[in-house]
């Protein structure tokens, strides 16, 4: 491949992939520093199917079940059981929770702050598309780190620098990893 293309490439994924790049860094950065976003909940009603949802908790179960509590126009794309609790997903917009204690399921409306939000599509619980959206972006990722090396390391001005920067980092990234 012609070195002009590669760096054409190059710049192109970086580009497009602004947007993602922009929103992990952003919301992990916040994440690290202790601003992990809030959940304002609101109790919606109680039920007394809690131990028959815990042993289906497909979305046909959990949707009839908001509907017993007036929870009509409501769309989730799939349950997460997570031990007594019932999340509907994505949980990147507004999601209800059901959390099971013998016979009941208290029922709760969550409405996440917007850095809840970032950090939820950080860790992959978005919508079908956007995990799909993730996935090429991960191989976009590692498309860009390996030609922005592979063109430092080919350039003989850039070869010492990016061999030196390039090693700092893999050593400071295992020394950070494994201590």
């Amino acid at each position: 491949m012609a070195r002009a293309l590669l760096i054409k490439l190059h710049l192109y994924c970086s580009a497009f992939f602004a947007a993602a790049i922009v929103l992990v860094a952003v919301s992990g950065g916040l994440y690290l520093i202790g601003i992990k976003g809030t959940i304002e909940q609101t109790p919606v009603g109680t039920l007394a199917t809690g131990q028959q949802l815990l042993l289906d908790p497909s979305e046909a179960k959990v949707q009839a079940a908001l509907v017993t509590l007036g929870v009509s126009d409501f769309e989730f794309e799939y349950v997460k059981q997570k031990g007594l609790q019932l999340i509907t997903r994505p949980t990147t917009r507004p999601f209800y929770t059901l959390d099971i204690s013998g016979e009941d399921a208290v029922v709760r409306y969550n409405e996440p702050s917007l850095q809840k939000r970032m950090i939820e599509l950080h860790m992959g619980h978005g919508p079908t598309a956007y995990k799909t959206y993730q996935q090429v972006f991960a191989a976009g990722m590692l498309f860009i780190i390996l030609t922005g090396l592979w063109l430092g390391l080919s350039s003989a001005r850039l070869r010492f620098s990016t061999a030196v920067i390039s090693g700092a980092g893999v050593i400071l990234f295992l020394w950070l990893a494994l201590s």
